[in-house]
């Protein structure tokens, strides 16, 4: 089955209660945040906590996403993070392979490389880039996929952000390229403002339209409106049906194109249907577990 991450929510390492909270989200995923979201006097509190609460179960796998490789935190992180075994660690900053690869070397030299994955945020414009490399690293390292940080990127380069995000498009669609070159998951920023919901509907149609598989979220309310949109509609799955079902007749073995409700299709349509049959079918299962 392929994997589902709609809806990826950060929650703050030192908030003990918001953890306690987010092992029961709906979410498709938890990122236990020990970079931004924590004060640089708290972050020993936030490692501690972090390993607290990841000796219980979560309801969706759990990410930790560590301080930057270029941080004096950094050490401790990967050291905390490795002790509470989440399912990923999201690494922010990433710039090259080779930051990924000394987190890679560290994973090796504590046996668990084959038990958790490797996130990437790509937020600055050296990581626009090296895209193509870092996506490539995947073919050696365990990298699951690309976090998308606008916020960043916007401070970096002097992009004013638009509702529209319309000056983030080349970079937005040069992450699914890369991503999608590599069979790696996309998942698109953050919006800050959690209470306008009409802006969060845009913004997930938008980035589901660009490919992306799912939406980063920084607050519970956020979490419904991503499941929904980026999980296929009722629409969606009828015509997926139509199509593989018109290809499954005798009468079509074999043939490269059939007419289906007076609009030709052809096999690769009956590819893009098997796929949003086999996500729609993962989706089922991960909400009813």
């Amino acid at each position: 089955m392929p994997p589902v991450f709609r809806s990826l929510i950060y929650v703050p390492a030192d908030k003990p209660r918001a953890l306690a909270k987010a092992r029961g989200l709906v979410a498709d995923a938890i990122i236990v945040d020990l970079e931004d979201a924590v004060a640089p006097d708290r972050k020993e509190d936030a490692r501690e906590a972090l390993r607290e609460a990841l000796a219980e179960p979560f309801s969706a796998p759990v990410l930790v996403r560590i301080n930057g490789l270029s941080s004096e935190w950094a050490t401790e992180d990967l050291l905390a993070a490795l002790a509470a075994r989440p399912e990923g660690l999201l690494v922010p900053k990433v710039e090259s392979a080779a930051d990924l690869e000394r987190v890679a070397d560290a994973l090796d030299q504590a046996d668990a490389l084959d038990r958790i994955s490797l996130w990437a945020m790509i937020e600055t414009p050296k990581a626009l880039l090296n895209l193509a490399e870092i996506a490539a690293s995947s073919e050696k390292l365990p990298l699951k996929g690309f976090v998308l940080g606008l916020n960043d990127l916007a401070k970096e380069t002097g992009v004013r952000p638009a509702h529209d995000r319309g000056a983030f498009l080349p970079w937005m669609m040069s992450v699914i390229a890369a991503a999608r070159a590599y069979g790696l998951v996309a998942i698109d920023g953050v919006l800050n403002d959690f209470g306008d919901d009409a802006r969060l509907e845009a913004e997930c149609e938008h980035a589901r339209a660009l490919g992306f598989d799912g939406k980063s979220l920084i607050h519970p309310r956020q979490i419904d409106t991503a499941n929904r949109i980026f999980a296929p509609s009722a629409e969606e799955i009828a015509e997926a049906e139509t199509i593989v079902e018109a290809f499954a007749r005798p009468e079509n073995a074999g043939k490269g194109a059939i007419g289906i409700e007076g609009r030709m299709v052809e096999r690769l349509h009956l590819h893009v249907a098997e796929s949003l049959l086999a996500r729609a079918r993962a989706i089922a299962d991960r909400d009813q577990a």
